[in-house]
């Protein structure tokens, strides 16, 4: 199928569905793309994954009692992120352990109630796969209200979120209530994860969560510019996805997921700054001309210092720069 004929069955009116589903994809795309940022920052994709887990108990109880799905999963991913918040803060325990616990005893009570639950997997199955070409305009309603509130909460807390991620002592020190911050942040994902469950499905989720914002952080360290690209990087792998997925009989989730991992390998390769394939020939270039190397090692020195965002500023990140890096 050409992209001609894309197009046209967008606008066929018996394809209704179609245009639905692809708007449904970029709405998860930008709302993942953006919190996806703060996310890949602070280095917690594995609070993704958590998140799409622990909403499974919320379906299965929404299931069993015949109530709303999308609703079920809100409320058990928003219970999971606040404990995730509360327990985290004993620093004994890392987060990642912390997460480990509790998004594995959800998943696994989300199993024990739906395997009591006769005829279950059917109707489930959309939410763990995706079922972006089911979409009813109450969704896409939903989701743009969710969208709109999850974007403008970011934007208006955007110092105070980047600052705690760069270097929480800092943000103590600035008077702000890491606490807070960090069960808000929890809160927003668990939102992107739920609006885009129809979309790529409760396994796949992770992917749009965490890919867009990976890639956009290997060609920018821009926190800004980040959040510009992630979202876009989100849309377009959606598209094309959505594209191959109609016009060769594909799984939509499945598919849009593999186009975005090839743009992020093609970025790991083909990036101007991290591209390992631009990195090479920049050393072999340099081995040749070794009084050029120092020369460029000392402007990029000069350059970039005070201007990359880096996950790893936790120890010895000063309130100077935390801030300079909030202003950027």
């Amino acid at each position: 199928m050409n992209p001609l004929q894309f197009f046209t069955d967008m606008s066929n009116p018996d394809l209704a569905f179609l245009p639905k589903a692809l708007v449904m994809a970029m709405m998860s795309s930008v709302i993942c793309g953006v919190v996806g940022t703060h996310v890949v920052l602070r280095g917690m994709a594995f609070i993704g994954d958590a998140v799409a887990h622990s909403v499974f108990p919320g379906l299965a109880i929404a299931f069993v009692i015949q109530g709303n799905l999308v609703l079920g999963g809100t409320i058990a991913g928003l219970v999971t992120a606040i404990l995730v918040a509360v327990f985290a803060q004993n620093r004994r325990l890392n987060e990642t352990s912390i997460i480990g616990v509790l998004f594995v005893a959800a998943f696994a009570l989300g199993v024990v109630i739906i395997s009591q639950t006769p005829g279950y997997s059917g109707s489930l199955e959309s939410f763990l796969f995706g079922s972006i070409t089911g979409i009813a305009n109450s969704d896409l309603v939903v989701v743009a209200v969710t969208g709109v509130a999850v974007l403008g909460i970011l934007f208006l807390f955007h110092k105070e979120l980047i600052t705690v991620s760069l270097d929480r002592e800092s943000a103590r020190a600035m008077g702000i209530p890491v606490f807070w911050f960090d069960l808000l942040l929890y809160v927003l994902v668990t939102f992107a994860v739920v609006v885009s469950v129809q979309t790529i499905g409760n396994i796949l989720v992770l992917a749009l969560l965490v890919t867009p914002a990976a890639t956009a952080r290997l060609l920018t360290d821009r926190m800004g510019v980040m959040m510009v690209i992630s979202p876009a990087i989100g849309g377009i792998g959606a598209l094309i996805g959505l594209y191959i997925s109609w016009g060769w009989d594909l799984p939509t989730g499945g598919t849009i997921v593999l186009v975005l991992t090839l743009i992020f390998l093609l970025a790991w390769f083909l990036s101007p700054k991290q591209g390992v394939l631009v990195k090479a020939v920049r050393r072999s270039i340099q081995r040749r001309h070794p009084a050029q190397e120092d020369d460029s090692d000392l402007a990029s020195a000069s350059g970039d210092s005070g201007n990359s965002v880096n996950s790893g500023n936790s120890g010895d990140a000063s309130l100077a720069h935390a801030r300079q890096a909030v202003a950027q």
